[in-house]
């Protein structure tokens, strides 16, 4: 079934020959139960309704699941219109206050989809140009008397600001391996100032917030994927995420550059397998590709995204639980299955798990 379910997710997005699904030739017998299941295992409920909402009414599931589908879509767009709200607000009070930031993936991913709104969105990501305990007092500052600062992690402070999940990040992404990790916050450093000072405009006079450019993006946000596909899994909704990071022409216009950085940050051989996925999932041509594609370590991601769904939430297949003790085991099964084919990341993993351990107990407030 996959195939259908990805020609469906291609036709929702505009991607795909309508008259497949217009007619209504593959949709006689199609099980919409099934199906909805999967859309929601992936985040990807409103944007399939996009394509929901253009089927002739004889095709389109039936009523009391269109219902509960039609239901969902409007939960996300209202909930578009929140997060919107409040990363332009929290943006704007980050300024005032001094700093130079901008807002990571969410909703400045979503201002690439056709619609805006129907992209499920998560928590808001804000990467903070200072040192970590100028980020400490901000954090503070922020909370007061609007929620509570929660966890610190090596890249992030967690905290709640009127009810929205909300990390500082005083760097967006960290790698397992010590010299590709060295390699990476070089990187980071020397792109910081760019990112914070590329400003857009959110949908229906929300405000404006900065966000990474799309050359950014394309390094970014595979290095996001590659650490939740060992510290967690992947889904569909990060991938198509990323397609529209990488069709963008300025990707093209740089393609060799980009190359080099991958190489150099020890992200090729990830890429690959990504680029296999896009060409599968959501008929990405290779002219349009930033690597070549990887068909024996696309296959494992793949079957990662279609076993596991957003983020990995439904891996059934370890059963360590829910614990602390169960996501280390699961992390280190994880790391058996993925060292031959990313042996660097992986066999660096244990080490720098049990590092930020002692890390995190040092510098526990």
């Amino acid at each position: 079934m996959a195939d259908i379910y990805f020609r469906f997710l291609q036709f929702s997005l505009g991607l795909y020959d309508d008259r497949e699904f217009l007619s209504g030739e593959t949709l006689a017998d199609f099980n919409w139960n099934d199906f909805y299941r999967f859309a929601k295992k992936q985040t990807l409920t409103g944007v399939f309704f996009e394509g929901i909402r253009r089927l002739p009414k004889k095709y389109a599931p039936g009523q009391n699941l269109l219902m509960a589908w039609f239901g969902q879509s409007q939960r996300i767009y209202q909930r578009n219109l929140l997060l919107n709200e409040a990363a332009a607000h929290i943006y704007k009070n980050i300024k005032t206050k001094g700093f130079r930031c901008c807002i990571l993936k969410g909703q400045g991913n979503a201002l690439l989809y056709p619609n805006h709104f129907s992209r499920t969105p998560g928590d808001i990501d804000i990467w903070v140009s200072a040192e970590r305990d100028d980020i400490r007092r901000l954090a503070q500052q922020l909370a007061n008397g609007k929620g509570d600062v929660g966890k610190e992690s090596l890249n992030h402070i967690e905290l709640m600001i009127n009810g929205i999940a909300v990390e500082l990040h005083p760097t967006p992404a960290i790698l397992n391996n010590p010299l590709y990790n060295h390699r990476l916050q070089k990187w980071l450093k020397r792109n910081v100032d760019l990112q914070c000072s590329n400003v857009v405009e959110l949908p229906d006079d929300a405000g404006e917030i900065a966000v990474p450019t799309c050359a950014f993006n394309v390094v970014y946000q595979l290095l996001h994927l590659y650490h939740h596909y060992f510290y967690e899994g992947v889904g569909l909704r990060q991938i198509v995420d990323y397609y529209y990071v990488v069709i963008n022409d300025e990707a093209l216009m740089i393609r060799d550059t980009l190359q080099e950085e991958l190489k150099h940050l020890g992200l090729w051989k990830f890429a690959g397998a990504v680029m296999y996925v896009l060409h599968e999932a959501l008929g990405l041509p290779e002219e349009k590709m930033i690597a070549p594609m990887d068909e024996k370590r696309g296959k494992l991601l793949l079957a990662e995204i279609l076993s596991g769904g957003n983020f990995g939430q439904y891996d059934e297949r370890y059963g360590f639980g829910h614990s602390s003790f169960g996501h280390n085991m699961q992390r280190l099964c994880r790391d058996l299955r993925f060292v031959r084919f990313y042996s660097a990341e992986a066999l660096s993993e244990p080490i720098f798990r049990t590092w930020h351990f002692f890390w995190r107990m040092k510098n526990k407030k």
